[in-house]
């Protein structure tokens, strides 16, 4: 071929590289494709279930318009089992962040949808990754939990997976508020992270959590159980202690956890978010002189005390049906937030037992770990006898307690209101264990044990003597209380620091906790404490 016909010949043309309009139309096709989830289908089974897709939980969650999500085109490599030939985008749980109450919140959702919500190695790394972020932001962190464990298909690596994310439970605990909300199954080693949480939330008829399920016990037991019965929401919101909250459905599951969210700050170097309020701090609780019975062995309820001292009568009770005899709460006064733990008369007597116990006692822990401060309402006539108490550890369930509020470096405000015998009264955020301000109400009695119990001890020889011996008991009773057990005794020794009218409650619980706002308590080096188990 010569030069000149080598000039002449062109090569043929390439073809024309799409261009960024064209790629932007085809990413937005995509990302409409994952927001849509894998099928119509696969949605209406998930909605003939009673419950709500991951997506439309996140819309119930965040401020409108907030959520950013992180990797939704993720997917997984596995291979095996025919896991090469479906690899949906989101690998089945779909992360984030938002707003909540306009401040940021990190999500991560399970979508059932897609490997029943199940855990794999790309699946456990989004998740990993979003707990990397909220700790690095310092801001709180929710699991929207609805997943069948570990995905089988691939083996260990699951399992590692969920390695990751109990490190990290505990590397931010107490550092950012974690909350967990199963809105579905979640079974096995899945069952840990909500259990290294700060709360957790639960939907009835649609959320179980278990270790073993109930065909697993009946085969090693010979019990037979249903799903609910074993885990549902009642049963840990009732009996186990596991969940703090159940609800009949998601909507109000997810408005309370916005709500919680409200009361807590975003991490535990920030003080939690104050609001203005009309109730004026100046207001008195005239009500309490006519709500609580003078009579210590007459009952009432406790709720509407706390009803009638914080803001707007409003609170968010933890745990509310389990270890009733306690009444822990969140609330406002003069719209800052303070925890509010206190003896529930209405519910065996208002005793401690092995349950309050432990109840108030992780509560006071998460309160200072997040610095809400204490205030603790005192009518307790001490720790529950029995051999079901002793022989279950009440000693070491009492000393949790004991440790959270002599471990606590929050302002710390104890009210005694009746009664407040023996150790009990000293659990219960005692001067000698290092309240800020002990208050009393005149109706007040403080002392080793009830006087009746006290002159049986002391008397007990005089009053077998006498020849009336209920008279003579009767009058070392009446002695015993007039000398021992007077409302102004405690105070007379510096146990308390004053003696109140029940009317200045409210007040003088804000002018404490205004003056102890700036309160700064460090504790001694150490690496950590050594807390009863």
């Amino acid at each position: 071929m010569s030069a000149v016909e080598q000039q002449t010949i062109s090569p043929p043309p390439a073809a024309a590289a799409p261009q960024l309009r064209e790629r932007a139309a085809e990413l937005a096709g995509l990302r409409d494709a994952v927001l849509a989830g894998p099928s119509a289908r696969a949605t209406e089974a998930q909605h003939a279930k009673g419950k709500l897709t991951a997506r439309e939980r996140i819309d119930l969650l965040f401020d409108e318009g907030t959520f950013t999500e992180v990797e939704p085109f993720r997917r997984h490599r596995a291979t095996g089992f025919g896991l090469e030939d479906k690899r949906p985008h989101t690998d089945g749980v779909v992360t984030g962040w938002g707003k909540v109450h306009d401040r940021t919140v990190f999500v991560y959702a399970h979508d059932f949808r897609i490997f029943g919500g199940a855990l794999g190695e790309a699946h456990a790394q989004k998740i990993h990754k979003l707990m990397d972020l909220a700790e690095a932001a310092g801001a709180p962190i929710v699991g929207l939990c609805d997943g069948a464990g570990a995905r089988i298909q691939e083996g260990v690596t699951a399992l590692a997976g969920y390695g990751g994310i109990f490190q990290r439970n505990v590397r931010n605990s107490g550092v950012i508020p974690q909350i967990s909300v199963i809105l579905g199954p979640c079974a096995g080693g899945a069952a840990y992270s909500p259990a290294l949480t700060d709360f957790v939330f639960m939907v009835r008829g649609t959320s179980q959590m278990f270790i073993t399920g109930p065909d697993v016990v009946q085969a090693v037991t010979g019990e037979v159980i249903t799903q609910d019965e074993l885990g549902g929401a009642d049963a840990h919101a009732a009996l186990s202690g596991v969940s703090g909250f159940a609800y009949d459905d998601e909507e109000s599951c997810l408005a309370d956890v916005r709500f919680l969210l409200s009361l807590l700050p975003q991490n535990n170097r920030e003080q939690p978010p104050s609001q203005p309020t009309e109730d004026t701090p100046g207001r008195r609780t005239e009500a309490l002189l006519d709500l609580v019975p003078a009579d210590p062995n007459r009952s009432y309820d406790m709720r509407k005390v706390i009803e009638e001292v914080v803001d707007d009568g409003e609170f968010f009770e933890v745990h509310e049906r389990w270890a009733a005899n306690v009444v822990c709460a969140l609330a406002r006064l003069d719209g800052h937030v303070v925890g509010i733990v206190a003896n529930q008369p209405a519910s065996l007597a208002g005793v401690l037992d092995i349950h309050a116990s432990e109840k108030a006692a992780r509560f006071v822990q998460t309160c200072d770990a997040f610095n809400i401060p204490l205030v603790t309402l005192v009518d307790v006539p001490g720790f529950l006898p029995g051999v079901d108490q002793e022989h279950g550890g009440i000693i070491r369930h009492g000393a949790k307690l004991l440790y959270a509020y002599c471990n606590a470096t929050v302002p710390r405000i104890q009210l005694i209101m009746r009664k407040a015998y023996g150790g009990a009264y000293i659990v219960m955020d005692s001067r000698s264990i290092g309240t800020d301000i002990s208050l009393a109400w005149p109706s007040n009695e403080i002392a080793v044990m009830g006087a009746e119990g006290a002159a049986n001890v002391i008397f007990r020889r005089e009053i077998a003597a006498a020849e009336d011996p209920d008279a003579r008991r009767a009058q070392l009773v009446k002695e015993y209380k007039s000398e021992l057990m007077h409302p102004y005794y405690a105070a007379e020794r510096g146990l308390v620091d004053d003696v109140i009218d029940p009317a200045e409650t409210r007040i003088r619980l804000i002018g404490a906790l205004e003056m102890l706002r700036a309160k700064s308590a460090p504790l001694p080096s150490r690496k950590h404490g050594n807390q009863p188990q």
